[in-house]
Formats: C-alpha cells, sequence, structure tokens
C-alpha cells in the first residue's frame, strides 16, 4: 500500500511564493512517475506538473517558468516549488503516483495513486 500526503499549502498574496511537498510512504517512488494536479472549485482536476523516474520534467504551460518539481528519493518526497503565484492558481492540490509511460503523464488515468490534497488560495 502506498500513502501520499501533501503538505506546504496555505494562502499567499499575488507575487509571492510557496513549496508544496509529498510524502511518500510504503514501496518507494523510484521506478515511477509522480505528478502533480490542481482542482479549483467548479472545474476538473488538471495537470500541473510530473517528473519521471529518470528525472524528465514535464509542466503544464500556465506554470512553465514559475514552477519547479523535484524528487529526493533518500526521503522519498516530491516537491513543487512555486513562485510567482497568480490569483488563478487558486486549487487544492494533490500528488501522485503512476507508471513510468510518457503518453500518461499529463492525465489524471496515468496515476493510481493520490493524496489527500492540500488548499493553495492566492489573494490579488
Amino acid at each position: 500500500q502506498v500513502h501520499l500526503v501533501e503538505s506546504g499549502g496555505g494562502l499567499v498574496q499575488a507575487g509571492g511564493s510557496l513549496r508544496l511537498s509529498c510524502a511518500a510512504s510504503g514501496r518507494t517512488f523510484g521506478s515511477y512517475t509522480m505528478g502533480w494536479f490542481r482542482q479549483a472549485p467548479g472545474k476538473e482536476r488538471e495537470f500541473v506538473a510530473a517528473i519521471r523516474s529518470a528525472g524528465i520534467t514535464y509542466y503544464a504551460d500556465s506554470v512553465k517558468g514559475r514552477f519547479t518539481i523535484s524528487r529526493d528519493g533518500a526521503v522519498n518526497t516530491m516537491y513543487l516549488q512555486m513562485n510567482n503565484l497568480k490569483p488563478e492558481d487558486t486549487a487544492v492540490y494533490y500528488c501522485a503516483r503512476g507508471a513510468d509511460f510518457a503518453s500518461l503523464v499529463v492525465t489524471t488515468e496515468g496515476y493510481d495513486y493520490w493524496g489527500q490534497g492540500t488548499q493553495v488560495t492566492v489573494s490579488s
């Protein structure tokens, strides 16, 4: 069984920064793709960023240049550094673990384990 726990969310002003963490227990995520998704009220869950086992990273166009995804296998933790936050970044952010297939990286169907989510609110 795999458990994913997000932390680091909160309230920040536009232009500010937050760093989200996703701690994984159970089997390590070294051989898997790890991803971040977000869901705003009334909207579909959308892809934010992902990092594959080999370290290849993917970003949604809306966050490219502002967000950075990383992982530390020694502590089974993934991070999302979010800079220059905008009000439209407000959402619940979820981390997820998925199979290591490039074709599935940006889709929710590509992930089998999800965290409970952490709220990020950006005020204008």
